[in-house]
């Protein structure tokens, strides 16, 4: 009677339990790293330290990551994720769309006082991941909240703009929101850096919202016809106005 293999005397664990173990793991390990990445940066977060708070070997680590910089990378994308669905939510409801822009405005430069998106996104982000992949990945997630706004405010200038320009425009606010989260996040003085930056920035939505009003049309779309003298003058006095209020 030939003896029965090692496989056949193990206990068989089921396939849906095997993996929900796994996945349980992965998530174990993308909370300790991020909980280590904020608490002490990227280069002082070892992998060993990850892996015991984890409570788990280092092969476990390895069979869902290639490396530091995968996890790393892993909890990059959750935080950017996070800070996403948190602007998102703050934006539900809102119709008016200059109420909208000055909303979503409030809401991003609350997200970068927070101090896991602080340390791995404005950080550690960059240098970590490399800025092409930093930018590839910060554009899948906060960027489509940009585009929202731009596209409600296009709606309501009735400014008739092709996918190209919007995606312009998107890109150079996303940039400016970016620079606004970086001198936020490294100011020793958080609070009043945000301040800084939300007068500037309403100070822009003002005058864009004055252009609108006053029936300005931007280049290559077909709104308003309102003479440029006339339309700056009352561009500066509304959004002096505005900001003020």
């Amino acid at each position: 009677m030939s003896k029965p293999k090692v496989s056949q005397l193990a206990p068989q664990v089921p396939g849906n339990r095997r993996a929900a173990y796994s996945a349980s793991t992965k998530r174990t390990l993308v909370d300790v790293a991020e909980r280590l990445f904020t608490e002490h940066g990227y280069a002082n977060a070892s992998l060993d330290s990850i892996v015991a708070g984890a409570e788990v070997t280092k092969g476990a680590l390895y069979h869902h990551f290639s490396g530091k910089q995968a996890l790393f990378e892993a909890v990059f994308v959750r935080v950017e994720a996070d800070a996403a669905r948190t602007i998102g939510l703050a934006l539900e409801g809102r119709t008016d769309p200059w109420d909208k822009a000055r909303t979503g405005l409030r809401a991003f430069l609350a997200v970068v006082q927070e101090p896991r998106y602080r340390r791995i996104v404005v950080q550690d982000g960059p240098a970590v991941l490399g800025y092409e992949r930093f930018r590839e990945q910060e554009e899948r997630s906060t960027y489509a909240n940009v585009v929202d706004i731009v596209r409600s405010v296009q709606v309501a200038a009735d400014w008739e703009l092709d996918e190209e320009m919007v995606q312009t425009f998107a890109r150079i606010f996303f940039g400016a929101m970016a620079s606004a989260g970086e001198s936020v996040a490294g100011a020793e003085d958080g609070v009043a850096a945000a301040d800084r930056v939300e007068v500037a920035m309403t100070f822009i939505i003002a005058g864009f919202q004055a252009l609108s009003e006053a029936g300005v049309a931007l280049p290559g779309s077909t709104a308003g016809s309102t003479a440029g003298a006339t339309a700056g003058s009352t561009a500066g006095s509304t959004a002096g106005s505005t900001t003020r209020r």
